[in-house]
This record gives C-alpha cells, structure tokens and sequence, in this order.
C-alpha cells in the first residue's frame, strides 16, 4: 500500500493506472503518427501542438475507467470479463471526449486519428490488464501475512484479507495463538506453538504481521520477538491500522482516545479548510451549471405527479453541532411523516412516490443541497447530515459519534459511497466507522477520490435508498 496525503492507495492500484495513463497517451502520437503516415507534416505529432490533446485524451479515459469502477481490481474475473467491462468505459470516454472536442475545438485531433487512437488505446488497456493479471497468478502482487490472535478480532482481520481482493491479495501464513485467548479460528490454520513469531517471519518469508489481540498487557504478549521481526525487516501492525488501511474505517470498539491524540491525521489547518472551502465552491458552481436543466425537469415531474411542493426543507445537524436547513428535492408523499416522530429511511422506503423512488435510485434528490454548500452550511464531501432527533440518539449508544460533527456535512462522503443506506443503530456505527476515517484523513486528494466513486454510484446504481 501506498499512503498518498493520509489515504491508504493500492500499490497495484497506483501502477496501473500510470501504465493506463501513459498507454493512452501514447496512443494519441501513434494513431497521429500511422494515420499522416504518408504525409510529409511531422509538426503534426510535435509536442508542442499534440501533448493538451494527448493530455486530455489520457485523462478522460482514466477518468471513464475509476468512474465504472476498473480500479477496483478483481484478478478473477478473467480476460473475457475484463473485456466486456472495458467496452461501456471506453463508450464513456469517447461520449465525453466528444463533448470536450465540442466546448474546445482547439483541441479536436479529426476522425480518422480518433478512430486510431481509441482502437490503440483499447489494445493497450487490455494488454496491460492481462499482464497484471498474469502476474497476479504467480504470486508476484501477493503480500505474505501472518495474523498474531486466534480470536474474533483475528477472524475479522482474516475475512477482510480475504474479501479485500480489489485493492490487495495476500497469501494467509497462518495465525499465532496465544495463551489463555478465545479461539475463533480453525485449527487447521493455527501456526506451530512451539515455534517463535521470528523464526516463523523467516521461515514462510512473512511480509507483514498484524497484530489482532485485545488484551496485550501481560507477559504473555510476545512484544521482544515483535520488535525483532521490525528489525529484521518484516512489517509490524496492529488490527486497528489494518482496518484503516484495507477498508477505509476506524473501527469504534477498539478506539481509544489516546489513539485519537497522539495520532496523525485530523488536519483541520488555516491551508485546509481554505482550499476545501475553494474546492467546494469550484466544484459546487460548476455541476450547479451542469445539472441546471436535470433539475428543472425534474421539478416539472414532482410538481405534476402530486400538486404538492418541489423542494422539502428539514432541520439537521451540521458543523459543532449547529442547526441548519437542508434543501433537496421532495421524493416522499407530504404525509410521510403524519405520525409526528421521525423515522429512519430505509431500502424501497414504502413512503416514496414514484418520482422520488426515481431520483433518489439516481441520488437527484440531493442535488438542491449544492445551495447548502454555496451558503457555507455543508461541504460537498463529508459525513452525511442527521436529524437532531437521530443524532441525540446515536450520540448516547454510539461512542464517538460527535467526532463527526468537527467538520461540516456534505453531500456525499466515505460512508454514502461504502455503505448503502442508514436505516438503523447498527447501520449508523457502520457508517460512522466510515466517517471517522473521513474525519481522520480528509485531504483534498481524498475529495477527489471520493467524487470519482460517487460517479460510480450514480451511473451504477450503487447504494441508492
């Protein structure tokens, strides 16, 4: 893994893309230079007139690529499934590669170059993909982990190693039990008693140890061979750090606040909050422009299914705990609340009329919101703002739960993007192990990343209530 601006990234992840990255620029000077192959115009493919082209045409294809969802890496679905996902993205960045040709003409490379290059392109993609994933099969990508706990956290730990194949593979060494802990694992997994934590690292050339025990006071904690098998090269890391990195969370019930203190993260800097506050004015205003005409029809639909209002206001709580009104597109009947108490949404929400269960699938009815944003109560990536009635709650069952009220709200986040809906207690920790992370490890660079996944969820459905 790599760790760009506090963010766990995927070593494999990262290469790729640069290799994709560079494949398509590539293929703008080749199809140039076979389609003015008998022409005597070499200023054509000078890098000077071509490299904003080349540029723009690389990016809109590594854009089409995270915005399906290619990087999320899985090395087994096999070369004729790679294929098929890779013909809607290239659809995609040729749609919006024509509309920029379109809004900038200066930059329109001609059909018959075009034609060349997304067929270049594609070649290339695919190539390189095969050979990732050929790699893959021979072990090359894969992390050797040996898991320190036989117990739940462990059986945690294992099971998101397992599942976790979009970012990392790791080959399972085995699990190192410890006197007098609960025992959640197989047998068959669990690592020779006698034998040393060090002498194990060395004997299955161990990449990494996570370390997956609760109580590590006690001379039964092997802290000395830990600290050797550091030395030695081999990677040390507790449960905690190994959520955060694999799945993006801050797991609530092994958090402890000195953690939180002496911690990285949590940059809440002069610098930070002005280029955020500038990234959300930029970013609001313009999909404000775009979506104006996407808005407008959709009011006409609210408005003629039911006579009622187009916009639903509601009170939630933002930044310190301050109370504000959300604006967004009405998607439930006027009487869906007649009971008087708040109620949670939930999955196919009963309450939505036929419009609403339409924009909320293609998450329309949040698009108001960028108003909030515009006025300063809400960013356009953070936690998802809740009711004062639910947040008085989760505040007394759910520890931590404030931490996520020291920044401001936003239209989507970690936790919108990762995790479906919130329609209960449970669903809210889980969410809020989400946010933590956010909270801990908000940058500029995870913003963008952030808006690269919700255009995932729109255009796949994803998550929608």
């Amino acid at each position: 893994m790599l760790r760009i601006a506090n963010h766990h990234v995927s070593r494999i992840t990262f290469i790729l893309l640069l290799c994709e990255f560079s494949i398509s620029l590539a293929s703008v000077y080749l199809g140039a230079m076979i389609r003015m192959a008998d022409q005597n115009y070499p200023s054509y493919v000078g890098i000077d007139n071509f490299f904003l082209s080349a540029l723009t045409f690389a990016l809109t294809v590594v854009f089409s690529l995270s915005a399906l969802g290619m990087y999320q890496i899985n090395f087994r679905e096999g070369i004729r499934n790679t294929f098929l996902r890779l013909m809607p993205a290239f659809a995609l960045a040729l749609a919006l590669i024509t509309l920029i040709f379109y809004v900038i003409p200066a930059l329109y490379l001609g059909r018959g170059v075009m034609g060349l290059v997304f067929i270049s392109a594609a070649i290339g993609v695919l190539i390189i993909r095969v050979v990732f994933f050929k790699t893959s099969e021979s072990g090359l990508l894969r992390s050797r982990i040996i898991f320190l706990g036989t117990g739940k956290l462990a059986q945690e730990c294992h099971e998101l190693a397992l599942t976790n194949i979009a970012h990392h593979e790791y080959d399972i060494i085995g699990f190192v039990a410890l006197e007098e802990e609960q025992q959640c694992v197989l047998a068959k997994y669990i690592l020779p008693p006698n034998a040393g934590i060090v002498s194990l690292a060395e004997q299955y050339s161990a990449d990494e140890i996570v370390v997956a025990v609760q109580n590590r006071r006690g001379g039964q904690f092997p802290i000395q061979e830990l600290l050797d098998c550091k030395l030695n090269g081999v990677k040390v890391i507790d449960a905690a750090a190994f959520f955060e990195r694999e799945a993006c969370q801050i797991r609530v019930e092994s958090l402890q606040p000195g953690w939180l203190v002496f911690g990285d993260g949590f940059n809440q800097s002069f610098a930070r909050k002005f280029g955020k506050r500038l990234f959300d004015l930029l970013v609001s205003v313009l999909i404000f422009i775009l979506a104006l005409p996407l808005m407008l029809i959709t009011s006409c639909f609210i408005f003629l299914e039911d006579r009622g209002p187009i916009f639903y206001r509601q009170e939630r709580v933002g930044k310190n705990g301050c109370i504000y009104s959300v604006l967004k597109f009405r998607s439930m009947g006027t009487s869906a609340e007649k009971e008087g108490s708040p109620q949670w949404a939930s999955a196919n929400d009963p309450r939505t009329t036929r419009v609403g269960r339409i924009i909320r699938k293609l998450r329309i009815d949040e698009l108001p919101q960028i108003i909030n944003v515009l006025m300063g109560d809400m960013s356009f990536v953070g936690p998802r703002p809740e009711r004062a009635f639910f947040v008085d709650q989760l505040c007394k069952e759910v520890p931590f739960y404030n931490m996520r009220h020291s920044i401001k709200p936003g239209i989507t986040g970690m936790a919108q993007v990762r995790y479906a809906y919130g329609a209960s207690v449970e669903d809210a920790l889980q969410k809020l192990q989400y946010d933590l992370y956010y909270v801990k490890n908000n940058s500029l660079f995870l913003d963008i990343l952030i808006l690269l996944e919700t255009v995932q969820v729109v255009l796949l459905g994803k998550g929608a209530r």
